[in-house]
């Protein structure tokens, strides 16, 4: 059994530069005062977008990848596929300047015929690992007694936050979201 095919990791390196890109105005590295003064504004500014991957990438490609290697190890054939649709969307509310961004870079699809205890294992399974990203990186902040630079900090913040995020959304209990087919799931269990 192949574990990744090449069309999933060209559609893993497309999300991880195009949501990079989308969350750049969002997710921006911390600037020396001297650059925040005389630094010229361009089109793109690569070491945002660089950041911006740094920080947004293994929240998300990690949240999809859970729910592939789980729907794997129940002998489920999982695909990653990027959603165009989505990333197009999240690009133009970058480039019209929208104070929001609606993102749906990815979806993992797998074979029908998991059980729904299964399903709900499955769909938890992404938001269970930005539950753990989250709570990593709050618990290293508040326990590290190592003296870290500004710079590092700063990403642990935005790690600890862009993953809170994603697990809270990702939990509400609304089609087509994993919070929906964990407690869908669960009904029919219970029933």
């Amino acid at each position: 059994m192949v574990f990744i095919t090449l069309n999933e990791i060209i559609g893993i390196i497309a999300v991880t530069v195009i949501v990079g890109y989308i969350l750049s105005g969002y997710i921006q590295r911390p600037k020396s005062a001297f650059e925040s003064l005389y630094k010229k504004p361009s089109f793109i500014d690569w070491d945002d977008l660089k950041f911006s991957m740094i920080i947004s990438a293994p929240a998300i490609i990690l949240h999809e990848l859970g729910h592939k290697f789980v729907g794997m190890a129940f002998g489920l054939p999982s695909i990653f596929k990027a959603f165009w649709g989505g990333l197009g969307l999240g690009v133009v509310l970058k480039m019209i300047g929208s104070p929001f961004i609606v993102l749906a870079p990815a979806y993992v699809q797998f074979a029908q015929g998991a059980t729904p205890l299964q399903h709900v294992i499955i769909a938890f399974a992404g938001p269970g690992i930005n539950l753990i990203l989250w709570l990593g990186s709050a618990a290293y902040i508040k326990f590290s007694k190592n003296k870290h630079s500004r710079n590092t900090m700063i990403a642990l913040m935005l790690t600890k936050k862009i993953n809170m995020i994603l697990f809270i959304f990702n939990m509400i209990p609304f089609p087509p979201l994993d919070g929906y087919h964990i407690f869908s799931n669960l009904y029919q269990l219970i029933l």
